[in-house]
């Protein structure tokens, strides 16, 4: 740190919260300035919190993307409802982005709903501005700020980087005072083990249709460094649950399986700096989203948050 100057540090916890598919991983990788949320057209892609660090000299803001806020399902879906209300009451700033291409929806209000009687500020971030035109974003913005007290509406695109910088400098403005908690160079509090994980579940959401992207999970069963050369040794396996969403994921001859290998090779590559040799299986576990000790074993740990 500084020597002692006039300007105190920052630092805070900012929760993104929002209807699924509004942007908030491809905000948070824009922002981190590398990719540690895994980003999908599918609804619910984000499972667990993800946390961001983002450090410059004078502020820290850690940036936590849960996942989309939705009426749930199974129990995965009550979890990761739990998930993303719980930490609304133990952040310093709430961002709620919304789609400004769709505009308010039902989902919002339940999310507005949801907002009522918390103390945390709130900003709404209108995401994807680079898709309407500036007559809409102005009346999106009306449109809002009669729905709850925000204490800022800030427009943005998460994708082209549009105002990103100005919303980073609003929210360092009212963090409070507070110390650095990880280091300058650190992007996430999570295990590599987990990123990786996160990084094959996304490469078969992108290659499959239908039922399958929710109904799979990754578990990392090894990953170690081979001490004779600079090779990481990964083994994952994909969990589904019914036999013919096993066919799915391997595909004819093994296609898929191998493609999903090949494009999560080069993302696990990039963030382990090492070259990696990846072996994938698919194995089906019935009804996993809906067992209490399944989803303990897939890292879904109720008590963690």
């Amino acid at each position: 740190m500084n020597n002692q100057t006039n300007t105190k540090h920052k630092s805070g916890f900012i929760s993104i919260i929002g209807r699924p598919n509004v942007g908030k991983s491809t905000f948070l990788n824009r922002v981190i300035g590398q990719k540690i949320a895994i980003m999908s057209d599918k609804p619910q892609t984000t499972r667990n919190k993800v946390q961001g660090v983002y450090t410059k000299e004078e502020a820290q803001m850690i940036f936590i993307d849960t996942p989309g806020i939705h009426k749930p399902k199974h129990k995965l879906g009550d979890f990761m409802m739990k998930v993303a209300i719980n930490t609304l009451r133990e952040v310093d700033l709430v961002l709620f982005m919304v789609n400004a291409e769709e505009g308010y929806g039902r989902g919002d209000e339940f999310i507005i709903d949801k907002l009522q009687g918390i103390q945390t500020p709130v900003f709404l971030v209108l995401n994807k501005i680079d898709q309407i035109h500036p007559d809409q974003l102005l009346e999106l913005i009306e449109q809002y700020k009669d729905l709850y007290p925000f204490k800022e509406i800030v427009p943005i695109s998460a994708l082209e980087g549009n105002n990103v910088e100005q919303l980073l400098m609003q929210i360092e403005g009212v963090l409070p005072e507070g110390p650095q908690y990880y280091p300058a160079d650190q992007v996430t509090d999570h295990p590599e083990r987990f990123i990786v994980s996160e990084l094959i579940r996304e490469k078969v959401l992108h290659l499959t249709r239908e039922e399958i992207p929710h109904s799979i999970a990754v578990v990392i069963d090894k990953m170690e460094r081979r001490e004779d050369k600079d090779i990481v040794n990964v083994m994952a396996t994909i969990v589904v649950e019914r036999d013919s969403q096993k066919g799915i994921v391997i595909g004819k001859r093994g296609s898929l399986l191998k493609e999903v290998g090949k494009r999560s090779r080069i993302d696990i590559e990039n963030l382990l700096g090492s070259q990696v040799f990846l072996e994938l299986w698919v194995k089906v576990q019935k009804d996993w989203r809906n067992k209490q000790s399944n989803l303990r074993d897939f890292g879904f740990r109720e008590d963690e948050y």
